[in-house]
């Protein structure tokens, strides 16, 4: 175990920190510890990205063969998935001043996080034959840019129908107005297809250069087509259908959930993209 290990170990707890704030917050209608909660995310992101940058250095002093974008694994994907989400939540709280989302975005990306740090193996190991391309960093981050947007408006929906269900007399009163969170649902999704889509693009032009075609029907090829016929078929309905609310939420929970699957249950399945046993 690296240096990077123990400085993302202690990352993780710095996560879990911030969401206990913005629950604290949200709970007890505390907006000091909310303020707090932004720094110790923003604290938490720092030490993500160094963590990160910190096991891309390390992996070039093993030796020849070793050094790579660590984005090449289970654990070195969460790693950078824990990222995107706060830096994205980061954007979407400075933009609209609501740290109430904070309680439902931070979680997500402690879980993360947290799988990674005590659930998979953080050895760094030589990249295979097929992942020794330029477009790992490209299709890896467009790809987890994309799932850390879709993990927000998971969280965002989450909130919707919190809000919806309730009397307007406890918990769901402090959440914002059913509008503001089907729209930000609406932005979310919106920003994280237009990277799934690179992510796939970038995917099959990085298949043609590794095994000479740009579609091959491989597990994980099939459920990211699934996943953005999802997405692809929530926007249709919500731009040409009119569709809003409770919909919406519910199909994107339902995203979210192919997501998921995408991410970790096609790792279970034989194919190209089965590397989850590099992280045993």
């Amino acid at each position: 175990m690296g240096y990077n290990s123990t400085v993302l170990s202690v990352v993780t707890f710095v996560y879990g920190l911030a969401g206990a704030l913005y629950i604290f917050s949200l709970v007890f209608r505390k907006a000091s510890a909310g303020r707090i909660a932004f720094w110790v995310t923003v604290a938490a992101s720092a030490g993500n990205l160094f963590g990160f940058l910190l096991r891309w250095y390390e992996s070039y002093q093993m030796g020849s063969g070793y050094g790579h974008a660590p984005l090449s694994n289970i654990y070195e994907s969460l790693v950078f998935f824990a990222f995107t989400i706060s830096i994205i939540y980061i954007v979407v709280e400075r933009r609209y001043q609501n740290p109430t989302i904070g309680a439902f975005a931070l979680p997500l990306a402690f879980f993360a996080l947290a799988y990674a740090s005590f659930g998979t193996s953080s050895k760094i190991s030589p990249l295979i034959p097929a992942l020794k391309s330029n477009w790992l960093i490209a299709h890896v981050m467009t790809c987890f840019v994309g799932y850390a947007a879709f993990a927000l408006a998971f969280g965002v929906s989450i909130m919707y129908l919190l809000k919806k269900g309730d009397d307007h007399e406890g918990l769901a009163a402090r959440l914002p107005a059913p509008s503001f969170l089907d729209e930000l649902t609406h932005q979310l999704i919106m920003f994280g297809f237009l990277f799934l889509t690179a992510g796939i693009i970038t995917g099959a032009v990085w298949a043609n250069s590794a095994w000479g075609r740009y579609w091959g029907w491989d597990p994980k090829e099939t459920w990211s087509l699934i996943t953005w016929f999802i997405y692809a078929t929530l926007l249709h309905a919500r731009l040409m259908r009119g569709w809003s609310g409770k919909r919406i939420a519910l199909l994107s929970l339902v995203g979210f959930a192919a997501v998921m699957f995408t991410y970790f249950g096609v790792n279970l399945l034989p194919g190209l993209h089965s590397y989850g046993a590099m992280s045993q």
